[in-house]
């Protein structure tokens, strides 16, 4: 078995991912899902939580060598990059979506130092829209950004490209095609509702129940 489709496995395990193609979630973009992915839910899991920690490490470690920063993404990357921090013995800040308005009314929390080579932890991408925000933030901080490294994508064209564009190489632990596969083979979903997935990952914008 693949890391990537051990790492699906894990995630299907704790039920951090739900399939409901026949009750679609809505994501707060609007965008009607048949799948809802909540990485959160690992954390309640102490040894699935140490193996994704161990998995995110080994691709910092091979991916990123050169990584003397971590940088979370508020608020669902922080514990990874926490953890994942504290495992490489690396420096560790973490984003925020927006300054905060009262205190010091800082974006950026945590030491660092402008230059630093940086790699930003995320949970998961999905339209890349807020993860390429936080790299602005950090980037402007004049933070030297390596790439970035998640949990789970979903392979949207819209945020691949989008990541080309500003220059951020990525690497996801896991990704939607693989999680699918893995569904349909342990009996997670049907065989109909294989085609329902695909077409909503091809042009999840547009997607209608029953497409």
């Amino acid at each position: 078995m693949t890391n990537e489709k051990t790492v699906a496995e894990k995630l299907l395990q704790v039920n951090a991912v739900k399939l409901n193609p026949k009750e679609p979630f809505t994501w707060a973009s609007g965008w009607k899902s048949p799948i809802y992915c909540d990485n959160r839910k690992v954390l309640g899991f102490p040894y699935v939580r140490d193996f994704i920690k161990s998995e995110m490490c080994n691709v910092i470690f091979e991916k990123f060598p050169d990584a003397e920063l971590l940088a979370g993404v508020a608020t669902a990357g922080i514990s990874w990059g926490a953890m994942a921090a504290d495992q490489l013995k690396l420096p560790y800040i973490y984003v925020r979506p927006k300054p905060k308005e009262h205190g010091l009314g800082n974006q950026i929390e945590g030491y660092f130092e402008k230059g630093m080579k940086t790699v930003i932890i995320e949970d998961l991408i999905s339209t890349g829209k807020s993860s390429l925000q936080v790299v602005d933030v950090a980037r402007n901080a004049g933070l030297e950004i390596l790439g970035m490294v998640s949990i789970f994508t979903y392979g949207f064209e819209v945020a691949e490209k989008a990541c080309e564009t500003s220059n951020v190489k990525t690497v996801s632990l896991t990704n939607y095609p693989t999680l699918i596969e893995l569904a349909i083979e342990k009996g997670l979903v049907g065989q109909e509702d294989q085609q329902t997935l695909l077409n909503w990952s091809a042009d999840p914008s547009n997607w209608r129940q029953g497409n």
